[in-house]
């Protein structure tokens, strides 16, 4: 880079600059399942077609866990590979956050989990619950971590076993889903700012536009809840999509902002991968050009937290991003949430 990180910007987390301590991805990864689940596969199982799919969503495929494969067995492959890339052991790791809306069981968290699986017997470890919304939610709260000097390597994992909460008769959301897992080590990097800002946002008020109603305190399991489907996602579409887009739209143009950054200054942006009519119209809003996004969706689908997460793997492992790169990413959520990040790579 020709010029340093103060340099480049003016006053990024200004409120932060006493503690002289920045907060970088220092290494990523990913894994998704080995079985894939093509469109013609769902044009055999509901009443649905290739072209009905693609022109819809831009999904072409999606990877299946196996039943004996769960959501903490894709995060602790994925953390593995972000390990092994930021040349971290698991001793070193002092504290796990796992973003997931399909843990193995509702307690303990799916973080301890994968603690035990990957050997990390220092770490702390907890889950957040903030759906496709939940890596940026996790980068934040690392950050936090980090830059107070409370520890200073922290494992962020995204990951998801979305089958498992499918329902696989109804075609307007079963198209949609994938399962996978992606992971971030967080660490001081000296002389560069790495995470600038993170935005989040939240609206309970329409927490029904995109839920599973059984499950929890309110209906649980039950025989009549089984077999009234309840244990599966529910999804207003039309009205999600429009949320969506207005949503990453305002996290991404406020995050820049902070930054005092032009859209065109972002080397490569990662929309949330759920819908190729979402990240396009997003895109269209900010300006941005096509050659600044980074699409993965066609191959995974939706796979809620793990989706930007996975995304950021595969293009930093293709060499899409380089050092020094200034990266977006957006995301949105059921909840609902939202959120953006800018990072310097």
């Amino acid at each position: 880079m020709s010029s340093s990180p103060a340099q480049r910007f003016k006053n990024p987390r200004a409120r932060y600059n006493f503690l002289g301590r920045t907060c970088s991805i220092t290494g990523v990864g990913s894994y998704v399942p080995a079985k894939v689940l093509t469109n013609a596969d769902l044009e055999k199982m509901v009443d649905t077609s290739d072209e009905w799919i693609t022109s819809r969503t831009g999904i072409k495929e999606r990877r299946i866990a196996a039943e004996n494969e769960f959501t903490s067995d894709l995060g602790a492959n994925a953390a593995l590979r972000a390990m092994k890339m930021a040349g971290v052991s698991a001793e070193q790791i002092d504290l796990i956050i796992v973003a997931t809306i399909t843990p193995d069981m509702p307690f303990p968290s799916t973080a301890c989990l994968i603690q035990r699986k990957i050997r990390a017997k220092r770490a702390a470890a907890f889950d957040l619950e903030a759906a496709c919304s939940g890596f940026i939610y996790g980068l934040e709260i690392a950050q936090q971590f980090i830059m107070s000097r409370t520890y200073d390597t922290v494992l962020v994992i995204g990951a998801e076993k979305l089958s498992s909460i499918t329902n696989w008769k109804d075609r307007n959301t079963c198209v949609l889903f994938g399962d996978g897992a992606g992971a971030a080590i967080l660490q001081n990097r000296p002389e560069s700012h790495g995470l600038l800002t993170a935005v989040m946002g939240a609206n309970g008020d329409e927490a029904d536009l995109l839920f599973m109603p059984g499950g929890g305190s309110r209906c649980p399991a039950s025989a009549k809840s089984v077999d009234s489907r309840m244990h599966y996602l529910q999804m207003n579409g039309k009205e999600t999509f429009k949320y969506a887009v207005q949503a990453m739209q305002t996290a991404a143009q406020e995050s820049l902002r902070r930054c005092e950054l032009d859209i065109s200054q972002i080397q490569c942006i990662i929309p949330h991968q759920a819908n190729r009519r979402i990240i396009d119209a997003v895109a269209d809003r900010l300006g941005a050009s096509p050659d600044q996004l980074f699409v993965n969706l066609e191959k995974y689908g939706n796979t809620s937290a793990a989706s930007v997460a996975i995304a950021l793997d595969e293009a930093v492992r293709s060499g899409r991003i380089q050092r020094g790169d200034l990266i977006l990413l957006m995301v949105f959520g059921a909840g609902l949430t939202w959120g953006a990040a800018v990072i310097e790579w």
